[in-house]
């Protein structure tokens, strides 16, 4: 997972409400385990309106989407996230997300950031033309006309989104610890450690 500092530039000034995983992503794209190519599919009832958003040109790339309330409610398909990060979003604006929704995007690498409706109205506005400004440095939203809205972000995922760690990455950024616990362990009860390491055929039944 990349680190994330700031999240800055052309922002999609949507502000739907009550956007479910299944028009982030429809069904009938879940049935692949990759992640890569599912941006073509996020949004595509959506895109199937003449001159909607996410084909207007004015706003092609953005990294991140403001939202209305309830953002990624419904079905709790991880496949929403990855479609997200596929088509290049790293930052979802909103008054509210589904708390599965919330999670999957922490976990892949987007930063959910809830703000007031006042807040999320006011930034649906601005970014008609101009950028915005995400900051997990400062946790505030930022426009060129000096409006500041700040964010709360739980302390331990505003960590692992600024060093970029997910699952895996926690896991290995312990390994020192699990090395010395694993040699404890071959120390301490060499009788685990020897059934560790025999061949399966030679493993006796429990």
């Amino acid at each position: 997972m990349n680190p994330v500092t700031t999240v800055s530039g052309t922002a999609y000034p949507w502000g739907a409400k009550n956007i479910d995983t299944d028009v982030i992503i429809p069904a009938h794209w879940l049935k692949t385990i990759s992640r890569a190519g599912l941006g073509r599919g996020a949004f595509e009832t959506v895109r199937a309106q003449p001159g909607n958003i996410f084909d207007d040109p004015r706003y092609a790339g953005a990294p991140i989407l403001i939202a209305g309330d309830n953002f990624g409610c419904g079905s709790s398909r991880e496949h929403a996230a990855w479609a997200l990060a596929d088509m290049g979003i790293r930052a979802v604006i909103a008054p509210s997300f589904s708390d599965i929704f919330s999670g999957n995007a922490f976990k892949n690498g987007i930063v959910p950031v809830v703000l007031p409706q006042e807040a999320v109205d006011r930034l649906v506005e601005v970014a008609q033309d101009q950028p915005i400004m995400v900051d997990l440095e400062t946790m505030s939203v930022t426009t060129p006309f000096q409006d500041r809205f700040p964010f709360e972000l739980d302390p331990f995922r505003r960590e692992c989104l600024m060093n970029g760690l997910d699952e895996i990455g926690l896991t290995l950024a312990r390994h020192s610890a699990i090395d010395a616990f694993e040699g404890e362990m071959a120390q301490g009860r060499p009788w685990i450690e020897g059934r560790r390491r025999l061949p399966p055929e030679a493993t006796p039944i429990a």
